[in-house]
């Protein structure tokens, strides 16, 4: 099945738009590292130091099969300070976590859309309240529900690299909090 392709970002935007190389798994983890370090700064803020107030992130994941995504999300919760096992939720939907950080506790959501076939899954399964409660959401697949996740603050859009070697990751930002996270990549 195709993974993602152009006409598939949100019909927003686009704030900031940056490509990073990544040579191996090495490379994907410590990028996974960059943006939780990112999300805790951006959470650590001062609401006086920034115009930006940390509310929860939601995150779209795009790549075909095998693309990283996973070992994305992976990565940056055990930067987060997560110890246990980060599974694919392929086929529980979605797999909540709570890490405990300097700026107190996080809830992440990480949602696997691949098995949707309509986008009224995504309305039937109750989801929608997930993203309401400033929580960290990523979603792979979102592509599965159609326009129903809304705009993302941020896009990570994996492909192969150059000669099949590594990958290549572009992200959107598409929110000013999104924007900021970037920036701190």
């Amino acid at each position: 099945m195709p993974g993602h392709d152009h006409a598939s970002l949100p019909a927003a935007p686009i704030l900031l738009e940056r490509r990073f190389e990544l040579a191996d798994e090495a490379a994907t983890d410590a990028f996974g590292a960059r943006f939780a370090h990112a999300l805790e700064g951006l959470r650590a803020q001062e609401p006086s130091q920034s115009a930006v107030q940390f509310n929860g992130l939601h995150v779209q994941l795009f790549g075909d099969l095998g693309a990283g995504k996973t070992s994305l999300v992976r990565a940056a919760l055990r930067a987060l300070g997560h110890g246990g096992r980060v599974r694919s939720p392929t086929y529980t939907l979605v797999e909540p976590y709570t890490v405990i950080t300097t700026s107190g506790e996080l809830q992440l959501y990480h949602f696997d859309l691949y098995r949707f076939s309509d986008p009224a899954e995504w309305a039937d399964a109750g989801f929608r309240e997930y993203f309401a409660q400033g929580a960290v959401c990523l979603v792979e697949w979102p592509q599965r529900a159609g326009g129903l996740l809304g705009i993302p603050d941020l896009v990570f859009q994996l492909e192969p690299g150059r000669y099949g070697e590594g990958r290549v990751l572009t992200a959107y930002a598409y929110s000013a909090s999104g924007k900021a996270c970037l920036e701190r990549c």
